[in-house]
């Protein structure tokens, strides 16, 4: 071996000793003990799992034997699933059940919003009063899509102003003609009532000079 091997022999040990804090030999001993180790690790936490998995089902055999699971709401039926496809379906059923109030994400609470605005709307009496409510829920709606806090994502959709205002006084007109009816339909009824009492009182009158 001439000088030019063996000086590159020490480099390279100097390099392993600085990488390593070992001599090239014993580097692949110290790779086999760490893999070791790691595998040691690896078998302790899948024997941690396996004990917690034990403990748990022990607590479920327990509570069953002591009749806890017995006569739970809704036991033996079906679940009262939406009519549609709604992902927070079971959110809205546990704030009904729980009768949970303030706490609703924005996704959820927009949405029972969205379902309620045109009865919210058709209080107002004014035109001005129902664009002012529009651009409110139209605010919120936005507001909501730029979370950054997490949640159910936003698929209510924002209200066009015109289109509520035009529905709005098309469902104002409608209740003004059904109350029109109903007026008519009451005045006719108290006229036939009436009708029917002077009829009454009629043959009444006509019994009592027969006699």
């Amino acid at each position: 071996m001439d000088d030019r091997e063996l000086a590159e022999q020490r480099r390279l040990r100097r390099a392993a000793v600085t990488r390593f804090g070992v001599l090239p030999d014993d580097v692949s001993t110290s790779s086999d003990a760490a893999e070791d180790e790691h595998e040691e690790d690896d078998n302790a936490a899948s024997r941690r799992m396996d004990q917690k998995a034990l403990w748990v089902d022990l607590q479920v055999r327990r509570s069953i034997e002591r009749g806890e699971f017995d006569n739970l709401p809704g036991a033996g039926k079906p679940l009262k699933l939406p009519a549609q496809h709604d992902p927070d379906w079971w959110v809205k059923r546990l704030i009904e059940r729980e009768k949970i109030s303030g706490v609703a994400p924005p996704a959820i609470g927009l949405r029972r919003e969205d379902a309620e605005l045109d009865e919210v709307i058709d209080r107002e009496w004014s035109e001005e009063g129902v664009r002012r409510i529009v651009a409110d829920f139209n605010r919120r709606v936005v507001e909501a899509r730029r979370q950054l806090t997490g949640g159910p994502p936003v698929l209510t959709r924002t209200r066009d102003a015109d289109d509520e205002v035009a529905a709005w006084a098309a469902r104002r007109e409608a209740r003004r003609e059904l109350g029109r009816r109903r007026v008519a339909a009451e005045r006719a009824s108290a006229q036939a009532a009436a009708a029917d009492r002077r009829s009454l009182l009629d043959r009444l009158r006509r019994g009592r000079r027969a006699r």
